[in-house]
C-alpha cells in the first residue's frame, strides 16, 4: 500500500506539470523531426566552375553528383558560396582550387573528380589541389570550430543568465526594486550590464583557448571575432531572461534547453542544408546562431572582414533588440 501510494502521488505530479509532460513526450519528436529534416537530403550535387577544360571531361564530371555552373566570376562566386570549387586546365594538368572551409565537400569533389577521370582513360592529366583560403582546415574539427564557438557561447550564457534572472524574481530582489522608483527599462539594462561582464570573460577565454591551445584556425580580426561573440551572447541572454518570466523554477528553464537550444545546432552550420527543402531553411532564418556560426566562419577561415559579416552582425542585434522590448513588456505586466 506504501509503495502504491508513492507510485499514485509521483504520477499525479506528473499529470499536474504540464511542462514536464512535454518534455517527455514532445521534446524527443521535436528534435527526432529536426533531424530528419536535416539529414534526409539526397545526395548533394557539387557546383564547379570550369575553365578550358575538355568537353568530354565536363560531360564526365556531370554524371558524377556534380554540376558546372557558366560563369564570368568564379573567383566571386566561390567566395559567395555559389559554388564548391573552380577547375581549370593548364599545360595538361588540371588544377582544382576548392572551398576549405568545408573539408568534407573537398574530399567529395576528390574522389568524384578521380572518378571522372578514370573514365576519360587519359592517362596524361594530372590532378593538383589549391585550397582557395589561407586558412590549415585540415581536420572537421577545424571546420566546426568556430561553430562551436558562437554554440557554446550561446548555450551557456542563456542557461547562466536565465537562471540568475529566475533567481532574482523567485527571492524577492526584483519585488524590492519594484518598490523603488527606477524604471523597468533601467532595471533590464542593469541586468544585462551585470551579466554581461562575465559573458565577455566567458567569450575571452573561450576564444583564446580555441585559437592558442586548440589551434582552430584564425585568418581574420580576433578582435571581430570577440565581437560577434559577445552580440551571440547578448542575443542568448535576453533571450533566456525573457523565457526565465515563463519559468517558476530552475528545473523549468532547464526545459526549454531541448525546444530553444538543441534546434540552434541543426541549423548551426555543423549539418549541410544545401539539399534541404526551401521551408527548412526558412526555419533557419529565426535561429540567431545561424548568422552568429556563419561570422565567425567567415572571420577564422575565410578571412573576411567586417564588411562581408556586417549583415550578420546587424540581424543579431535585432534579435537583441526584439527580445529586450519583450523582456521590457513583461517585466512591466509582472510589475503591474
Amino acid at each position: 500500500m506504501k509503495i502504491a501510494a508513492i507510485i499514485t502521488r509521483i504520477i499525479q505530479q506528473f499529470i499536474r506539470d504540464k511542462r514536464t509532460l512535454a518534455l517527455l513526450f514532445l521534446a524527443p519528436l521535436l528534435i527526432l523531426i529536426l533531424t530528419w529534416m536535416v539529414l534526409d537530403q539526397e545526395v548533394e550535387n557539387h557546383a564547379i566552375a570550369v575553365v578550358d577544360v575538355p568537353d568530354l571531361l565536363v560531360e564526365q564530371i556531370e554524371g558524377n553528383h556534380m554540376e558546372i555552373l557558366e560563369t564570368t566570376t568564379p573567383h566571386q562566386d566561390l567566395e559567395d558560396g555559389n559554388i564548391q570549387a573552380i577547375l581549370t586546365l593548364e599545360d595538361q594538368r588540371l588544377l582544382l582550387t576548392v572551398d576549405n572551409s568545408q573539408p568534407n565537400t573537398e574530399k567529395a569533389l576528390l574522389m568524384q573528380l578521380q572518378r571522372a577521370l578514370s573514365a576519360t582513360n587519359d592517362s596524361n592529366v594530372q590532378l593538383e589541389v589549391n585550397n582557395y583560403y589561407q586558412a590549415e582546415v585540415e581536420t572537421t574539427f577545424d571546420y566546426v570550430g568556430p561553430v562551436l564557438i558562437g554554440y557554446f557561447a550561446f548555450f551557456f550564457v542563456f542557461l547562466v543568465g536565465g537562471i540568475s534572472f529566475l533567481r532574482e524574481k523567485s527571492q524577492g530582489t526584483m519585488e524590492r526594486l519594484f518598490a523603488t522608483p527606477i524604471r523597468s527599462w533601467e532595471i533590464i539594462i542593469g541586468y544585462l550590464a551585470g551579466f554581461g561582464v562575465f559573458a565577455m570573460i566567458q567569450s575571452i577565454v573561450v576564444i583564446i583557448f580555441s585559437v592558442y591551445i586548440l589551434a582552430i584556425p584564425m585568418q581574420g580580426s580576433i578582435l571581430l571575432v570577440m565581437i560577434i561573440t559577445l552580440l551571440l551572447a547578448l542575443t542568448a541572454l535576453t533571450l533566456g531572461m525573457l523565457l526565465s518570466t515563463f519559468a517558476k523554477n530552475e528545473f523549468q528553464m532547464m526545459q526549454f534547453i531541448p525546444i530553444v537550444i538543441v534546434p540552434q545546432a541543426f541549423f548551426s552550420g555543423l549539418f549541410s542544408l544545401d539539399n534541404a527543402p526551401a521551408w527548412v531553411e526558412g526555419i533557419g532564418r529565426v535561429m540567431p546562431i545561424k548568422y552568429g556560426a556563419s561570422a565567425l566562419t567567415d572571420v577564422m577561415i575565410k578571412e573576411n572582414g567586417f564588411g562581408e559579416v556586417s549583415l550578420d552582425l546587424f540581424i543579431l542585434l535585432g534579435f537583441s533588440s526584439l527580445f529586450f522590448i519583450l523582456n521590457l513588456v513583461t517585466l512591466i505586466v509582472y510589475r503591474k
